[in-house]
């Protein structure tokens, strides 16, 4: 990546030879160039909200800002590029959004995320550090950013206003009001389910902001529900790629021997799976984890892995993390264990199995959706 301060070598994480996604964009490069050509001074405190894989805190890391990410990889990715360039450890503070913000705030830099509940959930937490000397930057492609982005902006900061297009890039520009009446944050979100789905019926469900469709139990999920396995006794369980962790509940309340672990690489969504399996008063044992995928599960100690893999990284659609999901789950299952997918039926998931496994069950299937069952042997 090209910067006014020289090139940036990045990478994704994990980091694939193969990889043809940059670890940047053009809005990464649109809000570094405001930045020099405008001569904004980047002292005091300077937070970075949203930076999808590091670029702008390596770019920026003579001015020791910090960064707050929902994402483990881009935290690993943010390291590990924060390295290659002889960053020392330290020099950017490197935060989550369960962490605390920093207290006060002096030039706020923000990638517009794909959730706008995640958006507002950040600017109302990073608010009261705001102060009317405050710069707020924020950037993101053009098909990013809405009128009702902007008009987060404008209700949680003060009034805000666009850029000219580049590249299909596009900034925002808000001045802070510290004086303007808010309305509460209203995350963590709760809801009851609905009757007619197992053990988790009229269960209670709470949804940090970011985590997939938090207001409410999403058609996949739910025709999952009503197809889980019902093994019962000792049994270790992985709800891989959790989210709210309704799934792993379900089991965890069907079957009280069973140990769940819970393992997503989103903060928000593995703060929820915790709240909502202690909501429901789940008798086993429960772990909570944000990783990448099975990364960490020792090789051959899992019985059943249930997942629902994302099919998008931000607005790239790939296969890529449903894979590594696959080979991580056969790697950490006994033999005579079980990966478990549910999946839109056009993602033709039933072929990637079979190519790992050996094998693919069809166990229940609608037009939209399929689960299936493969087992290592």
């Amino acid at each position: 990546m090209t910067t006014p301060w020289g090139d940036l070598a990045l990478t994704r994480f994990p980091e694939d030879p193969r990889e043809r996604l940059r670890a940047w964009d053009a809005s990464d490069e649109y809000l570094l160039r405001h930045l020099a050509e405008q001569e904004i001074p980047l002292s005091g405190t300077v937070v970075v909200v949203g930076d999808r894989w590091g670029a702008l805190v390596t770019a920026l890391a003579a001015h020791r800002p910090a960064q707050i990410t929902d994402s483990y990889l881009t935290q690993e990715a943010t390291r590990a590029n924060l390295a290659r360039h002889g960053v020392e450890p330290g020099t950017v503070r490197l935060l989550t959004t369960q962490d605390a913000p920093p207290d006060r705030v002096d030039v706020l830099l923000v990638r517009v995320p794909k959730s706008l509940a995640l958006l507002e959930d950040q600017l109302q937490r990073l608010a009261p550090a705001v102060h009317e000397g405050t710069v707020v930057v924020g950037t993101g492609m053009v098909k990013e950013i809405h009128t009702s982005t902007l008009q987060l902006f404008e209700r949680i900061l003060g009034p805000t206003r666009t850029s000219l297009a580049e590249r299909k890039a596009r900034l925002i520009f808000c001045t802070p009001e510290p004086s303007l009446e808010r309305a509460a944050n209203p995350w963590p979100y709760a809801y009851t389910l609905p009757d007619g789905i197992g053990t988790v019926s009229q269960g209670r469900v709470v949804n940090h902001a970011g985590v997939f469709c938090a207001d409410r139990l999403d058609i996949g999920t739910r025709f999952f529900l009503g197809h889980l396995p019902d093994g019962k006794g000792a049994q270790r369980v992985v709800d891989l790629g959790c989210g709210n962790g309704i799934v792993g509940t379900a089991v965890g309340l069907a079957n009280p021997e069973a140990e769940v672990l819970f393992v997503d690489e989103s903060f928000q969504a593995v703060a929820s799976a915790e709240a909502t399996y202690r909501a429901n008063g789940v008798p086993g044992h429960a772990e909570f984890r944000v990783g990448d995928g099975m990364a960490g599960v020792p090789s051959g100690t899992v019985d059943l892995v249930l997942n629902n893999p994302p099919f998008h990284s931000h607005q790239a659609t790939t296969d890529a993390t449903a894979w590594r999901m696959f080979t991580g789950a056969k790697r950490a299952l006994r033999p005579g264990g079980e990966l478990w997918v549910i999946g839109n039926r056009h993602l033709g998931y039933h072929v990637k199995l079979r190519r790992l496994f050996g094998n693919s069950e069809l166990v229940a299937g609608d037009p939209k959706f399929v689960v299936l069952r493969a087992v290592k042997r």
